[in-house]
């Protein structure tokens, strides 16, 4: 069991670039999202100036069931992983069964920023893109599928987003095997290539036992 764990700022592609690797790959993998894994009601000191949730901070993240869900698929256990809605920005009852598979792909602002994550985490990568290309992916994103309003995303961006990477997000890169850039096609074959050698290499493994 391996986990490939994808960080990078909010708008770095990092959704996309776990779904080349997995298309790549061409195994059974299972993806774990940490968007997934915002607390059920975020605290109201985790709230900027003009009281809009910070989901770019750290305490945003319900890290104990995060962990656990990850040790759970890596011991070869299924989980029940929550799902967020950011329309109404509250966790909802209703779950998604994820079953362990050979590879996980854990992708997430904060995917390399606890320890003990990083531990469980065979590879490490860090999606970096200049900002101005993640802010108008994010601005994008946030008004056609969040609902949000174009003057919401950009006070939030100038609010949270902006300085929570620049104080929490970026300072990731260092735990990262490698960094990826804007183009990711290449890096997402690499990455799968390493990924299909490391089965291989368990499965002959497995064979000369």
């Amino acid at each position: 069991m391996y986990i490939i764990s994808i960080c990078g700022g909010s708008g770095s592609g990092k959704t996309t670039f776990t779904d080349k690797v997995r298309k790549e790959v061409g195994e059974d993998i299972s993806v774990v999202h940490m968007d997934s894994y915002y607390l059920p009601k975020l605290p109201k000191e985790l709230q900027s100036k003009n009281g809009q949730p910070n989901f770019d901070h750290p305490a945003a993240f319900d890290w104990p069931l995060l962990f656990t869900h990850l040790n759970n698929l890596k011991l070869g256990k299924s989980i029940n992983a929550p799902l967020y809605d950011f329309k109404k920005n509250c966790r909802l009852k209703k779950t998604i069964k994820i079953k362990p598979s050979k590879v996980i792909l854990f992708e997430g602002i904060f995917s390399l920023y606890d320890a003990n994550i990083r531990k469980i985490s065979n590879i490490t990568a860090f999606l970096h893109v200049e900002s101005d290309i993640r802010f108008i992916r994010r601005l994008h994103r946030d008004v056609e599928e969040r609902g949000r309003s174009l003057d919401s995303v950009i006070t939030q961006y100038y609010d949270t987003v902006r300085p929570m990477y620049q104080k929490y997000l970026d300072p990731q890169r260092q735990f990262a095997d490698f960094i990826v850039g804007e183009e990711t096609d290449i890096a997402a074959s690499i990455l799968a290539a390493k990924v299909i050698n490391l089965l291989k290499s368990k499965s002959e493994s497995k064979r000369k036992k």
